[in-house]
């Protein structure tokens, strides 16, 4: 697996467990995820040709997606329990996968960069 494909995961799994989320209980801060999530796969194209600003506004959405799941949702997720809790594990675990895969990739990169003569 490579980060554009960790980033495809990541943007499918925001988008059906938001879908599922806001069918489910009706709630229009469901869609939230939905929103990153296209974005996100929108980015896939420029992530793919290596496109570092489209990369680095991929990781920022991923970054600020994955904070609101795990500061905001989860806590709230967590009191209530049932299937809710498991979408919010399921979107924050995708988003954790897909941050490592950029971040190594980042590394790779620049340690790439730094090793070929100029």
């Amino acid at each position: 697996m490579n980060y554009t494909n960790a980033n495809i995961i990541n943007s499918v799994c925001l988008i059906v467990m938001g879908l599922w989320g806001y069918f489910e209980v009706s709630s229009p801060t469901a869609l939230i995820p939905v929103g990153f999530g296209t974005v996100l796969i929108l980015c896939t194209p420029g992530v793919k040709k290596q496109n570092k600003v489209i990369a680095h506004v991929a990781v920022l959405l991923t970054l600020v997606i994955l904070l609101a799941l795990a500061g905001m949702r989860l806590p709230k997720s967590i009191e209530k329990g049932g299937l809710g809790l498991v979408r919010v594990f399921s979107m924050i675990g995708t988003s954790v996968l897909s941050m490592v895969y950029f971040v190594r990739s980042f590394i790779a990169a620049r340690k790439a960069r730094e090793n070929s003569p100029s």
